[in-house]
């Protein structure tokens, strides 16, 4: 099952899933949003959307967030995002590479039995499909981390595959590695989607293949693609460090880490617009803006929806 969540001007959120190119509206059947579909179809509850209407074809939905038309939302609303860095080769080597002070500590997490895990936000810090990621305005060398994603119950269990973008201040984590908060969470910090696809449709993650692409005044600046069976740490390991004495809730969030390392001089601007390639979970748009020095969150409901 390929779960999405959808902004339906005048009625607000509904949910959706997909057979093969049209979005069928099953809202009135999923119970508690898409998280209450997919906890449904995890204890083998599956409801019956056998009559569920069609809204519109996926590309009619895959759109940038207006609130005035219908356009795809986060796939779920995490009450929590977690982030797991290190897990692949390449990206402990390269942030070990420029790292001005304990030389080293990257490779060591990589090779240690205990994961780099971090907390990426709630749902208020992320984007959904074409939103849009942001800079911070201390940064000024900020770089995608396009990644495979987990929805978790609160027991641990997979419900389902995303993709994620872990947008991060490289710079600032650089400058000093306990800044790696102020690295990672900010708004916009998580741009999540396009869909959440169930284990029963996804059996084998590791043999897929994400590609991302940034493209800047029209021209492609960077395309690298990495199998996820690069992946060095197995889902249950990460899983099982994320809830060692940590009680996460139904919904959370947890992104695997990166493969695909942007280099400083592709550093992200404002305007960049990149893409998340991962079939069948399909392909993840989004923009980056840089956030001002005075910027402030809109009160809720201003806008169109994240």
């Amino acid at each position: 099952m390929r779960v999405v969540q959808f902004h339906e001007p005048g009625q607000g959120n509904r949910v959706g899933i997909t057979r093969e190119d049209d979005v069928l509206d099953v809202t009135g059947v999923a119970g508690g949003g898409s998280l209450g579909l997919l906890l449904a179809a995890a204890a083998g509850r599956s409801p019956d959307v056998s009559g569920a209407p069609r809204v519109a074809s996926f590309a009619e939905l895959d759109v940038t967030p207006e609130a005035g038309r219908r356009h795809l939302r986060l796939p779920v609303d995490p009450p929590e995002v977690w982030g797991a860095g290190v897990t692949y080769r390449k990206s402990a080597e390269f942030r070990d590479e420029d790292t001005s002070t304990s030389k080293g500590i990257y490779d060591l997490v990589y090779s240690s039995p205990r994961p780099e895990l971090f907390y990426k936000g709630r749902s208020v810090h992320c984007a959904g499909p074409n939103g849009a990621g942001t800079i911070r305005s201390d940064s000024v060398f900020t770089a995608p981390e396009p990644e495979l994603a987990l929805v978790l119950s609160a027991a641990g269990e997979v419900l389902g595959y995303t993709l994620c973008d872990d947008v991060s201040a490289w710079d600032i984590e650089r400058e000093n590695p306990l800044y790696l908060p102020q690295s990672k969470i900010f708004y916009g910090c998580a741009v999540i989607g396009p869909a959440v696809v169930t284990p029963d449709d996804l059996p084998d993650p590791r043999a897929l293949t994400l590609r991302c692409t940034i493209s800047r005044e029209g021209q492609t600046v960077f395309d690298e693609s990495v199998g996820l069976d690069r992946l060095q740490r197995s889902f249950e390991e990460l899983i099982a460090y994320l809830r060692r004495n940590n009680p996460i809730q139904d919904g959370a969030v947890l992104s695997t880490g990166t493969g695909i390392i942007v280099p400083a001089e592709l550093a992200l601007k404002d305007g960049d617009e990149l893409e998340l390639i991962c079939d069948p979970i399909g392909t993840l748009r989004h923009t980056m803006r840089r956030l001002p020095e005075d910027w402030e969150l809109r009160p809720a409901g201003a806008g169109a929806t994240r």
